[in-house]
């Protein structure tokens, strides 16, 4: 399988390229600066730019078979980099007739789907509060997946840790408390999973241990 790979030289998007070339995918990997991506492998395609350029994404995606992206906020990123950034790659997949899409997202977009206590209402509040702005970019993702027509799955991660990939997670809508947590090398495994699943197509599950 082809994959294109947005946000591969972060800490979650490193484990995807490296479990994806281990399983014989091609990668065609899109980051800003190509030493962070430590890898070289011949099934390895990197391209250096930025996912908020339409025409470098467009490139990425060409005759890919699935998208996925572990992009992230930073401290220097803008506001609005998932839905930008988002609507940048539905675009492309749409051009190029890719229809597979996975994602990853916070643990604190909250949803109808999931149980819902008082523990978990006063965390989502909590988080709310912190970091609204990267929570109503999450919404907006979100928003931007439903819309598009696209066979999409959005994965909500909580704390995430470098923990080893373990293979034992449990994913689904599920109470997310303070204690949730999951590592990168997992969520990155549970993500590769999903090119060839369609248990969560058109929903957001989240993931923990």
């Amino acid at each position: 399988m082809k994959i294109a790979v947005f946000g591969g030289s972060g800490r979650t998007g490193v484990h995807i390229v490296e479990q994806a070339l281990a399983q014989g995918h091609h990668v065609t990997a899109l980051v800003r600066d190509p030493n962070k991506l430590p890898i070289k492998h011949t099934n390895l395609t990197v391209i250096q730019g930025d996912a908020l350029n339409a025409d470098q994404v467009a490139a990425t995606i060409k005759g890919a078979d699935a998208v996925i992206s572990a992009l992230g906020p930073t401290k220097t990123s803008p506001k609005d980099l998932l839905s930008a950034s988002g609507q940048n790659i539905i675009n492309a997949m749409k051009k190029h007739s890719v229809k597979r899409f996975i994602g990853e997202s916070g643990a604190g977009v909250v949803l109808p789907e999931d149980p819902q206590t008082f523990g978990s209402r006063v965390m989502g509040a909590l988080v709310g509060m912190m970091i609204k702005d990267v929570i109503a970019d999450n919404r907006q993702q979100l928003a931007q997946l439903r819309a598009s027509g696209l066979d999409w799955t959005l994965v909500r991660a909580p704390m995430l840790n470098n923990g080893p990939r373990t293979g034992n997670y449990n994913a689904g809508y599920q109470t997310m408390g303070p204690g949730a947590k999951i590592s990168r090398a997992d969520i990155a495994e549970f993500m590769l999973k999903q090119t060839n699943d369609k248990t969560y197509v058109g929903q957001a599950p989240t993931i923990r241990y």
